[in-house]
């Protein structure tokens, strides 16, 4: 029987000249390795930004949380993009996720809203 378990973070990242918008989609418990392979893209995406405008969609409605090591490391990424962002949206069902939003909240320049509906998480983000 195969005991792993599948887990990961996928991205998304469009440009519209200095306007970013970036999807993640957290799956299962996220390790160290998942943020060495997502860290450089947004590193990338978001090297050329002049102004905090980038608006972030994170879907957590299946994500389980973290390593010790993997928060550490969203914690870093957020810090070091924390004027980057303009609005992140985090999609989810559990009261932890609600809980880590309100605390990422306190580490970036941009709004942090969490929500229980996906639509609703779009919609906002959308809105200037």
């Amino acid at each position: 029987m195969d005991t792993s378990l599948r887990h990961g973070l996928s991205v998304g990242i469009e440009r519209l000249n200095e306007h970013i918008f970036i999807t993640l989609k957290a799956v299962g418990k996220l390790t160290h390795e998942d943020y060495e392979i997502i860290t450089p893209m947004i590193d990338a995406a978001l090297a050329e930004v002049k102004e905090p405008n980038a608006k972030v969609l994170i879907d957590a409605s299946q994500m389980q949380g973290w390593e010790l090591r993997a928060a550490w490391d969203d914690f870093k990424l957020g810090l070091k993009h924390n004027n980057d962002f303009k609005k992140i949206a985090i999609y989810g069902h559990k009261t932890w996720q609600k809980a880590t939003s309100k605390i990422g909240s306190w580490f970036v320049s941009g709004e942090v809203q969490f929500f229980e509906n996906l639509d609703e998480a779009i919609a906002w983000l959308q809105k200037t």
